[in-house]
């Protein structure tokens, strides 16, 4: 039994490997970035390089079994942004992509992106209900609002109840940040 599982994580790991492990590496390119801000000799950088190397090896592997595979799938990388490498426009030997139907043109799931916010603003609606107004990047907006009922107090995100607190918890929180 143990070698049956054993088998199927294998299997499982050598699929998702090969599911779109090409892509332009984020993960990894974010330490290759801190790999050069940490100082400015090219040996002291080879040294670095050389003391990151396990990092260097779990971020390969991330980007291959995770975020490549998403941004193959997705057609965008969800931690740069980026288009994935096999949607790059350029001067084919052969094209097929005329003679194809449309949905086999292109990546077969929206891409995830990273919305942040743009701006936001405050708004007190009576005494037991603040309102925030968010505008992301993209253009979405958001309503947040938090509503106090007795000790109580309620979250909403749209309209939809998205977690409920105390004020005597609010309060124990404010004093272990304070």
């Amino acid at each position: 039994m143990k070698k049956f599982g054993l088998k199927a994580v294998g299997l499982a790991v050598v699929a998702a490997s090969l599911s779109g492990c090409i892509g332009s590496n984020a993960v990894t390119g974010y330490v290759m970035k801190f790999n050069l801000e940490v100082v400015d000799n090219r040996y002291a950088r080879g040294g670095v390089n050389m003391l990151l190397a396990p990092v260097y090896a779990l971020t390969v592997a991330v980007d291959a079994l995770i975020f490549n595979s998403i941004e193959f799938w997705a057609g965008k990388n969800p931690i740069n942004g980026k288009p994935h490498i096999f949607d790059t426009k350029t001067k084919t030997m052969y094209n097929m992509n005329e003679d194809l139907d449309p949905s086999l043109t292109e990546a077969p799931l929206d891409p995830i992106s990273m919305r942040q916010v743009e701006s936001s603003t405050f708004e007190a609606i009576d005494a037991n209900t603040i309102q925030m107004n968010v505008t992301y990047n993209n253009g979405d907006k958001a309503l947040i609002m938090g509503v106090r009922d007795g000790e109580k107090v309620s979250y909403y995100y749209n309209g939809e109840l998205m977690s409920e607190t105390t004020l005597s918890q609010l309060e124990e929180l404010a004093a272990t940040k304070a």
